[in-house]
């Protein structure tokens, strides 16, 4: 925790020095220096995924800590919470996958009128998975040996002869990823990406894996999947032959412990407005150095899972993440301060 948090005060500091070109200083002290933020209203746009609230919960107190009024969130799918950022209408996200969302970012306007100002969890993966029992009842070990029909048929849910996969909601950035996979690797005529409701169909197959059936999904880390059905007890990731995204883009690290997983191994990032991140340094600040690991975050999503679901719920596993990491999270909020006397502007 503590060697990432470096890199991420060191990314803030570039990105302070950015603003400080753009902004005069001003010598001038703030009213409150332990409130830089009074009196400003701020909103927040979240993915409209509940299990990925609780990294939202823990910004928002940070924020309001130093003196902003956090307006309700407003929640909405992936693509269009670029767009919300860039038209003004909120402020900050913490819900981009850097290198999974790039193409809604560059869409919405880029570097122009957004900025990226650090990362809320390093080192997140996601890929495709079989039960163990099947992969190494079969030598299942790769997603290409599915375009062998009979391989294929061990995961027929419907009957149609071909593997039913687990994949994402329709308009998710994986989705996309999935189907050009199928496609690229000659698995159009033997799998079926069935997509969305997420949460629902992975419900469906997580009884199947229970009554000792084959199954085959994607999924993501953090996420409270990975704590239901563990990789290297349960499951097993399967490897692609090679990368092959929509975006031709296929020079990026997609292994993880030696395998070959077709996706990025990414990161979070916070964003903001980049006009409003450079009127509010406080702000810009804080998320730059704010960090969570994706094993907290999974943890809480299997909270939720296990019933601790509510809003109210949600705030308290993020009270209780604080409290357990007081002294880390009031040194964010003190160089925050720091940062927003150094280089506010006039």
């Amino acid at each position: 925790m503590k060697a990432g948090n470096k890199k991420i005060i060191f990314g803030c500091n570039v990105t302070l020095v950015a603003f400080a070109l753009v902004a005069p200083l001003s010598m001038s002290v703030h009213a409150d220096n332990n409130l830089p933020g009074q009196g400003i209203k701020i909103t927040p746009v979240f993915a409209n995924v509940g299990e990925e609230r609780f990294r939202g919960e823990i910004a928002i107190a940070g924020l309001k800590a130093l003196g902003y009024d956090v307006q309700e969130p407003k929640e909405t799918d992936y693509a269009t919470i670029f767009e919300t950022l860039a038209q003004g209408n909120a402020d900050f996200t913490v819900h981009m996958w850097d290198k999974l969302h790039q193409s809604y970012y560059e869409k919405a306007g880029g570097d122009t009128v957004l900025i990226k100002v650090g990362t809320v969890i390093p080192s997140v993966l996601q890929g495709y998975l079989i039960d163990k029992k099947t992969a190494e009842q079969y030598n299942i070990h790769y997603l290409t040996d599915l375009k062998n029909p009979e391989l294929a048929k061990l995961f027929d849910i419907d009957g149609d002869g071909k593997a039913d996969l687990t994949g994402c909601d329709a308009g998710w950035g994986c989705q996309l990823v999935i189907d050009h996979q199928l496609k690229a690797y000659g698995l159009d005529e033997t799998v079926t990406h069935h997509k969305g409701p997420y949460f629902d169909l992975m419900a469906n197959t997580i009884n199947r894996y229970k009554e000792g059936k084959p199954v085959l999904y994607y999924t993501w880390v953090p996420q409270w999947i990975s704590g239901v059905l563990v990789e290297g007890k349960d499951v097993e990731w399967l490897q692609v032959p090679y990368v092959s995204l929509p975006d031709g883009k296929n020079d990026v690290d997609t292994t993880f412990q030696g395998k070959n997983l077709g996706f990025p191994v990414d990161q979070i990032k916070a964003v903001m407005n980049r006009n409003f991140a450079k009127k509010n340094i406080a702000a810009s600040s804080f998320l730059s150095y704010y960090l969570i690991s994706a094993n907290d975050e999974s943890a809480e999503n299997l909270k939720m899972r296990n019933g601790e679901n509510s809003e109210a719920d949600i705030k308290r596993h993020a009270a209780e993440w604080i409290g357990s990491h007081q002294s880390q999270f009031d040194k964010w909020l003190e160089q925050a301060r720091n940062d927003a006397m150094l280089l506010a502007p006039q």
